[in-house]
């Protein structure tokens, strides 16, 4: 045990308990959170994909679903195709900013649409490309009249705090899609769709009356979350492990030390002296022969 009081001293004590930080947090904070995200990716990415493949609904019948008052069990209506009839509301229209498309910076075109039983919906046109980067087009009013749509509902993105709606170049602009803002801004009561914790609404597909470019599908990749936490698994086991090989490093140098150090000590006898015990009493302590000394012995020594 005297080997390891090393370890008491101050330096190897705040090394320890850094590495025995890191350890914890690695197994409780950082790889759950990571194993975290890719448990409700792939959650998310079977709703996309279940609800891709389903049959289109028609909208009046999510609206009258008793059991997706629950927002876990409304989650699963995000991306679910739909049908909707009725006309879009004239003086709608509202743009949402910082989209793109293709890379470039877009608007998204929202407008309400009234179904036939007299609610209305917020629906995304799609986007459109920003003149010059930094202004709208001339946004075209959908078509008036009965319209039977097909869309796909999505959930609000919720607000950004300081980021407020406005009027510029002519249209009422936001920075995101939500459903009870722009019932603000238009001063018009929209109907929430079940879509999780968040109301939805309805995302027009290709080729619709209205319709502009639509937002593509996201992707159904589980991403790097799982293999990230495992890293930092991997990291948490793999810090006591290095402390363990210091210590080990420290202990083999400290005997490698006292080897020496023993070495030292040990008197010579190789070279010709001897112990202090092994020199008779009155006699000279014999001294290391010269190099002419073991010449002489081997070759004779030469006459003057």
């Amino acid at each position: 045990m005297r080997r390891l009081t090393f370890l008491l001293r101050p330096s190897w004590l705040i090394l320890a308990v850094l590495v025995a930080a890191f350890a914890y947090f690695c197994f409780t904070v950082l790889a759950p959170w990571q194993l975290g995200k890719n448990t409700a990716t792939a959650h998310r990415n079977q709703l996309i994909a279940d609800s891709v493949r389903a049959d289109p609904v028609d909208i009046t019948a999510v609206l009258a679903d008793p059991t997706l008052a629950d927002p876990a069990a409304a989650a699963r209506t995000e991306w679910q195709l739909v049908h909707a009839s009725g006309s879009y509301v004239p003086d709608t229209t509202v743009l949402v900013r910082l989209r793109h498309l293709d890379g470039a910076p877009g608007y998204a075109v929202l407008t309400a649409f009234k179904l036939d039983d007299g609610r209305m919906l917020l629906v995304d046109r799609g986007l459109v490309a920003a003149i010059d980067g930094t202004r709208p087009p001339q946004i075209q009013e959908p078509p008036e009249g009965r319209q039977r749509l097909e869309a796909r509902i999505r959930s609000s993105e919720g607000v950004v705090p300081g980021k407020d709606p406005s009027v510029q170049d002519g249209y009422r602009q936001v920075y995101t899609i939500d459903v009870d803002q722009e019932s603000v801004v238009l001063g018009r009561a929209l109907t929430p769709i079940p879509a999780g914790e968040r109301s939805g609404y309805l995302q027009l597909s290709a080729d619709q009356p209205g319709a502009f470019t639509p937002s593509p599908l996201p992707q159904l990749d589980a991403g790097p979350y799982l293999s990230y936490g495992l890293q930092w698994l991997a990291f948490g086991i793999m810090a006591p492990l290095g402390l363990g090989y210091f210590v080990y490093a420290e202990i083999r140098e400290r005997r490698k030390a006292k080897r020496a150090i023993r070495r030292t000590d040990t008197p010579a006898t190789e070279s010709g002296t001897l112990p202090d015990e092994a020199v008779p009493a009155g006699q000279a302590e014999p001294t290391a022969p010269t190099t002419a000394d073991r010449l002489a012995d081997r070759y004779g020594r030469l006459r003057g």
